[in-house]
């Protein structure tokens, strides 16, 4: 009896322990963000903006407004972002080292999903070109548009966009996709184009890629990305798929060896700086720079929803070193001291430590070194902050406070202005020991409001007239629905997943391979000046129609190029070598340039007509493994070479308009696109 009364005791000690527990629990997970809503923070980067690019971070927010500013290089991306490159314009997305997606003009991209093994994005307006260097086994990366879900399931080189007819398709150069939409799905292989005709994509074409047109695509891709680095190897079509991974920059560049392959922007350190084993922190980066230069002193503040203040350089490279690693200085030279390059190192928005400075108004920070802590912070609707693994620590001493050079600090008022090395203020000695440092500037009142009110207001983008309105209604189909972002209710706009019904059925498609192969063969032997212009896809019918007239216009319309382009070029060397200041050089190119624009117009009037952007038919709703890419450079002044080329990443790119995929017979256009590899694990392009 004594027993079951001491049992009794027991249990009822036991059942009181487990309540409290519980009471615990609850008050522990009403306050602190549950473990599966933080995933380890990932971020793409706007890695090249050419002409005018615009960035609308509202997207899933609860409120309608949008609020679209101007678009600088080495912008973060995270999901919930919108792209959109304008008219005579162009974007390079970098999403880890070796994926890379390039937007085409009047081309909008919204980033609906960045996770470890989640890539979704969303094409409504325009085309794109998706450089895929690694996936891992599991991995998704899928391009969701209005006819359905493109799944990227190789390594390899896709271009997908809307035609001005309405159409829309999806060109593997190299690599396996899969479409998943509302009529069914089905696969696309390497060498293939897959077009979807009518609104409802119920009339499919599957057809062989153009050899000379896919070569020229290749050509002008990696010659915009690769500068005078790309020896035009791949305007050979078949040269490429013999040897895809030449440029691969795993192979190329030191820096893959030492930065983790989830990092984008390694490309870019070899050129600005060299590796060196330092004692204590083993291979290190230093960059190429003057006397007396420190880190984060020259870009801007930003303030990036869902991850609060964030540094943008103005520096070529600088995107990896201010989001990842840390920073040391030995014997007076500053090393970015990179993770680990076998760890998936979190993302994060400025990796410094903060001073306010309320008496004079002014905000100071300063890099953290190695050893350092910073936990990412995931910002709620309101601006609270929830901390990605626990909360921030600030150390009681930050190591390069004693560093010469190393604090910047500003007016409050400098917040929304681009800061250098001319508008900082010199920091007293003292000023660590007035102070006490903060890693999350939001946990302070004057550096909050500061904030709030100053770094958000960046000079604002304007769309063409009723762009908005229709991208926001323009409906997009992913094969799953992305997750909803942490702490925000609102959804990704317009996105619907398509069902498993319709994953299961086969796509009925109108297969024209074998009319290819048997159709026109001296289609192959095309002139290499016209290497980095893609044919436009055309509906089969009209494209039947019209393959004999054009065949003879589009050879007279490349021979009268050709003459236009040796006369230009003969001019140029001529006048050249007598003034030797370059102008007539200039002028002729500009010449040539204009020459060959006209004649692919002409050609383009053949086959298209004249149907404007704007009046394009709104489609409705309806019932591991790695390969290479590189920096991008115009082709036309190859020259310039990858330094030159980041130097300037403002420029403005030569006329283009999104066109078609390089498919048989179709008018020729000028497209550019690149991409972006570097190393990874995972199978190996076929």
């Amino acid at each position: 009896m004594n027993g079951v009364k001491g049992w009794s005791r027991l249990t009822i000690i036991a059942i009181l322990c487990a309540a409290l527990g519980g009471v615990a629990a609850v008050l522990w997970f009403r306050n602190e963000p549950k473990a599966e809503a933080l995933s380890v923070p990932r971020a793409a980067y706007l890695e090249r903006v050419d002409g005018e690019v615009g960035l609308d971070r509202s997207l899933g927010a609860e409120e309608d407004e949008t609020r679209w500013a101007l678009a600088t290089p080495n912008t973060p991306l995270t999901a919930g972002d919108r792209v959109y490159a304008g008219e005579e314009s162009s974007a390079g997305v970098a999403f880890t080292g070796r994926n890379y997606a390039r937007l085409e003009p009047d081309t909008a991209l919204d980033v609906l999903s960045l996770t470890d093994r989640r890539t979704q994005v969303a094409l409504r307006d325009g085309s794109a070109l998706f450089d895929i260097g690694a996936l891992e086994d599991g991995e998704l990366y899928e391009v969701a548009t209005p006819y359905g879900a493109v799944e990227l399931r190789e390594p390899g080189l896709y271009q997908v966009g809307m035609n001005d007819d309405g159409s829309a398709f999806v060109s593997v150069l190299s690599g396996l996709a899969q479409v998943v939409g509302l009529a069914g799905s089905g696969e696309i292989g390497k060498g293939e184009v897959l077009t979807l005709l009518g609104q409802t994509a119920a009339e499919v074409v599957l057809s062989r890629l153009d050899p000379e047109a896919a070569g020229g695509l290749l050509g002008d891709y990696y010659g915009y990305r690769y500068g005078d680095a790309y020896d035009g190897r791949y305007d050979d079509y078949d040269a490429y798929l013999s040897d895809p991974y030449y440029y691969d920059p795993a192979r190329r560049y030191v820096s893959y060896q030492h930065v983790p392959a989830v990092v984008p922007g390694a490309w870019a350190l070899d050129s600005y700086g060299d590796w060196q084993e330092v004692g204590g922190y083993g291979y290190a980066w230093r960059p190429r720079v003057e006397q007396g230069w420190a880190p984060y002193q020259q870009g801007h503040w930003a303030v990036d929803d869902p991850h609060g203040l964030t540094w943008v350089s103005s520096e070529p490279w600088g995107y990896a070193p201010y989001h990842y690693g840390r920073w040391a200085n030995v014997n007076g030279q500053w090393y970015w001291v990179p993770d680990a390059a076998d760890t998936r190192p979190a993302y994060a928005p400025a990796l410094v430590a903060f001073l306010p400075l309320p008496q004079s108004n002014q905000i100071g920070w300063v890099p953290l070194a190695p050893g350092e802590q910073y936990v990412t912070p995931y910002y709620d609707a309101e601006w609270q902050p929830h901390y990605y693994g626990g909360t921030q620590v600030v150390p009681e001493r930050i190591a390069n406070f004693g560093v010469p050079g190393a604090v910047a600090v500003v007016h409050t008022d400098y917040l929304d202005r681009d800061i250098t090395p001319a508008v900082l203020v010199r920091a007293q000695p003292t000023m660590p020991d007035q102070t006490r440092p903060v890693l999350d500037p939001l946990s302070h009142a004057m550096l909050r409001q500061a904030t709030l009110e100053r770094a958000v207001s960046r000079r604002g983008f304007t769309l063409p007239p009723g762009l908005a309105k229709r991208l926001d209604e323009t409906p997009v189909y992913a094969s799953a629905e992305p997750p909803a972002r942490p702490f925000r209710n609102g959804r990704a706009r317009r996105v619907e997943a398509v069902s498993d019904k319709q994953k299961g059925q086969k796509l009925r498609v109108r297969d024209e391979r074998r009319e290819d192969v048997a159709r026109r063969p001296e289609e192959r032997r095309g002139p290499a000046a016209e290497r980095g212009r893609t044919p436009v896809d055309v509906p089969a019918a009209e494209a039947a129609r019209g393959r004999e007239a054009s065949g003879r216009d589009d050879k007279e319309a490349r021979r009268e190029a050709r003459r236009d382009e040796r006369d230009a070029a003969s001019r140029g060397k001529d006048a050249g070598e007598r003034r030797g200041d370059g102008g007539a050089r200039a002028a002729d190119e500009k010449s040539v340039r204009k020459s060959a624009r006209q004649a692919q117009g002409e050609r383009v009037t053949l086959r298209r007509g004249s149907a404007k952007h704007d009046a394009r038919p709104q489609p409705q709703a309806a019932p591991s493994r790695q390969r290479g890419g590189g920096q991008p450079n115009a082709r036309a002044s190859r020259g310039g070479g990858r330094p030159q080329a980041a130097q300037k990443q403002q420029a403005q790119p030569k006329a283009a308009r999104k066109s078609g995929p390089p498919s048989r017979g179709g008018a020729k256009q000028s497209n550019r696109a690149q991409g972006q590899p570097g190393k990874g694990k995972g199978k190996g392009r076929s």
